[in-house]
C-alpha cells in the first residue's frame, strides 16, 4: 500500500518526500482500520523505525564518502548560532503553548521542542506530566513539516517523476552472489554499530551510527594494502524500503490515535505554526551568514525528523553535508540541553499561576 501511495504521490510531484509520505499514510489506513477489528494491542513497531533510519543513514554516508568534510568545521559557528536560535525560540513557543492549552510548562517545553516522539513522551512520563499531550503535540509538528518540505522543494525545484523512477528501478537489486556477500557484510556491521551507539547512548543512533558506516565503508577497506579496491555501492531498493519504513511508525502512531476534541486540536495547531514559522526565520539567519541555497537553509533548520529532512536534502542534491551536520549539532544539543528544561520549568511555572491540569485532553498512544 505505501508503494502504491507513494508512487501515486510521486507522480503528482511530491518528489524526494514521495515514499516517506506513502509509508505515512499507509499506516495510519492500516492501523486505523484495523484498531477496531482486533483483540490485539496495535502498537507501532519501533524497530521498523530503527531499521528505517539505518538504511536511510548507509545512504547517506555512502553519498557523503567522497566529500570533503573538513570544510563542514568552517560553518560550525553558523550551525551553533542557528540551534541556539531554534532552542530559545522553542522555549518561548513550549511557553506560551503552556499558557494557551492551560498545562504545566514543562508538559508545553516537551510538546512543543523538536525531538524524538517517544523519549519527550517518556519524559513526560516520568515527570508525572501529560505524555499524551506531549506525543499529540510533537506527532502534529512532525507529520506537517514532513508534508510541507517535499512540497516546497518541489515548487523551488521541479523533479521529473519519470526520472525518479527510472533511477529507483534501475539497479534495484543485484543478486551476484559477491554483490549479496558485501551487502551482508554492511548490513551487519551498520547494525552492530547501531546496537552499540544506542547502547552509549548516542541521540538518533540508527541514523548517525548508520552514516558514519556509509562514509568509511569502502575507505576502510581500501586503505588495507593487502586487500583488493572495494567500490560498493547501495542497491536502490534498500533506499525506497528506509524511507517507507521511517513514515510507516508515524502513520501507525495516526492509526491508533482516538478522537481528539476540537480544542485541543485547534491549541496544538498554535506551536506547530510558530516553530514552523521560527524555522523560516533560522533559515533566513542562515541565508545571512551563509552562501547557501534557499532549500539547503530550509533543510538545515526545518523542526522535522532528521532522517526525513536529510534524506529530502539527498534527495535533491542540495549539500547533504551540510543538511547532516546542522541535524547532528541540534540532536546533540537537544539531548545535552534536556536536563535543564525541568529546572527551568519549574521556575517558569513557580513565577506563574499554576495552570489546569490537561492530562484529559487525550489518550496517550501506546
Amino acid at each position: 500500500m505505501a508503494v502504491c501511495i507513494g508512487g501515486v504521490l510521486l507522480s503528482l510531484g511530491a518528489g524526494g518526500g514521495a515514499w516517506i509520505l506513502g509509508g505515512i499514510a499507509a499506516g495510519a489506513l492500516v492501523f486505523y482500520i484495523g484498531r477496531d477489528r482486533t483483540s490485539h494491542v496495535l502498537k507501532p513497531n519501533h524497530n521498523a523505525r530503527k531499521i528505517g533510519q539505518m538504511l536511510v543513514g548507509l545512504t547517506v554516508g555512502f553519498s557523503i564518502q567522497h566529500s570533503d568534510l573538513t570544510l563542514i568545521s568552517t560553518q560550525l559557528p553558523v550551525l551553533l548560532l542557528l540551534t541556539l536560535f531554534l532552542l530559545g525560540s522553542g522555549i518561548g513557543v513550549g511557553y506560551l503553548y503552556s499558557r494557551v492549552a492551560k498545562t504545566d510548562v514543562l508538559t508545553g517545553l516537551l510538546a512543543t521542542t523538536p525531538g524524538n516522539i517517544g523519549v519527550m513522551a517518556s519524559i513526560a512520563a516520568d515527570y508525572g506530566r501529560n505524555p499524551a499531550l506531549v506525543s499529540m503535540v510533537q506527532l502534529m509538528r512532525f507529520t506537517a513539516i514532513t508534508f510541507i518540505i517535499p512540497l516546497i522543494s518541489h515548487v523551488s525545484q521541479q523533479t521529473d517523476a519519470g526520472s525518479l523512477l527510472h533511477s529507483l528501478t534501475q539497479n534495484a537489486l543485484t543478486l551476484e552472489p559477491v554483490y549479496l556477500i558485501w551487502l551482508g557484510s554492511l548490513l551487519g556491521v551498520a547494525a552492530i554499530a547501531v546496537r552499540l551507539g544506542t547502547r552509549f547512548g548516542i541521540p538518533v543512533a540508527g541514523l548517525l551510527c548508520a552514516i558514519g558506516v556509509g562514509t568509511v565503508f569502502n575507505t576502510g577497506f581500501n586503505l588495507l594494502p593487502w586487500f583488493p579496491s572495494v567500490d560498493f555501492s547501495l542497491p536502490t531498493l534498500l533506499n525506497l524500503i528506509g524511507q517507507i519504513l521511517l513514515g510507516l511508525t508515524i502513520g501507525e502512531y495516526w492509526g491508533i490515535s482516538p478522537k481528539l476534541r476540537k480544542g485541543t486540536i485547534v491549541h496544538a495547531l498554535i506551536p506547530v505554526l510558530l516553530t514552523f514559522l521560527t524555522g523560516i526565520m533560522a533559515a533566513g539567519l542562515a541565508m545571512l551568514f551563509t552562501s547557501w541555497d534557499w532549500l539547503t537553509c530550509l533543510l538545515v533548520t526545518a523542526p522535522g525528523g532528521s532522517p526525513e529532512m536529510i534524506w529530502i536534502a539527498l534527495g535533491l542534491d542540495r549539500n547533504v553535508e551540510i543538511v547532516t551536520a546542522g541535524h547532528l549539532v541540534r540532536l546533540i544539543a537537544i539531548n545535552v540541553s534536556l536536563p535543564i528544561l525541568v529546572p527551568l520549568a519549574g521556575s517558569l511555572d513557580h513565577h506563574t499561576t499554576n495552570p489546569q491540569d490537561s492530562r484529559q485532553s487525550c489518550n496517550q498512544p501506546q
